[in-house]
């Protein structure tokens, strides 16, 4: 088993040796995120589904820019009646700085800056959210066009405005280091009691290179 090991990490090594020597400037990436989340109690049925497709460029050796374009749709139903449906657009901007850790294997620190707007079509309550993201993970490069990667939420600070159709608009200041950022009450009760989640702590995923 040792051996197996042994002989895997060399393979992961080697594959990652060409990005290590020649750094990834001018390298560009794709990726995506993507979540589904629904409930159910009842008749009532609450659905949460994230689609959030990212690109980017190393525009140094050692630092990438890049932006996902994506939309965030919470619908809550009972039986046949709508009681929420809601579209959030999604764009967000980000940069990257990598740190070689061995081989192939690179430590990355990222900073976003999520902005999020839609309508709850049902009652046209607006949504607007802008926020920042510092997150920190893992990257390993296993070919020439591909990588693994994982990462982790450090901070999060955004700023949400809820206004309805009439009266007055509601204002949201969240601020949360290393753990799940919950949707504030207003915020979950106004989109339907879909209880959704918009940045995740945990992200694990594939990215290719080309």
């Amino acid at each position: 088993m040792k051996k197996l090991m042994t002989a895997f990490l060399l393979i992961i090594v080697s594959l990652g040796a060409n990005a290590q020597k020649k750094g990834l400037q001018g390298t560009s990436f794709a990726t995506s995120q993507f979540g589904f989340t629904q409930t159910k109690t009842g008749t009532n049925k609450s659905t949460n589904l994230t689609v959030l497709p990212i690109v980017g460029n190393f525009v140094s050796p050692s630092v990438a820019i890049g932006a996902g374009i994506g939309t965030v749709n919470i619908k809550s139903v009972n039986g046949a009646v709508t009681n929420a449906n809601t579209s959030l657009f999604v764009f967000q901007p980000l940069v990257r700085k990598y740190w070689n850790v061995a081989g192939s294997m690179y430590f990355f620190g990222q900073l976003a800056a999520p902005i999020i707007t839609g309508k709850e079509k049902q009652s046209e309550l607006k949504v607007t959210q802008v926020g920042l993201a510092a997150s920190g993970g893992l990257d390993m490069i296993l070919g020439k066009h591909f990588s693994v990667e994982f990462s982790y939420n450090l901070a999060n600070l955004s700023f949400t405005t809820l206004t309805p159709k009439t009266g007055n608009k509601t204002t949201i200041t969240d601020f949360s280091l290393a753990h799940v950022a919950n949707v504030e009450s207003a915020y979950n009760s106004a989109l339907g009691g879909s209880n959704p989640t918009l940045t995740a702590p945990l992200s694990f995923g594939f990215k290719f290179l080309f």
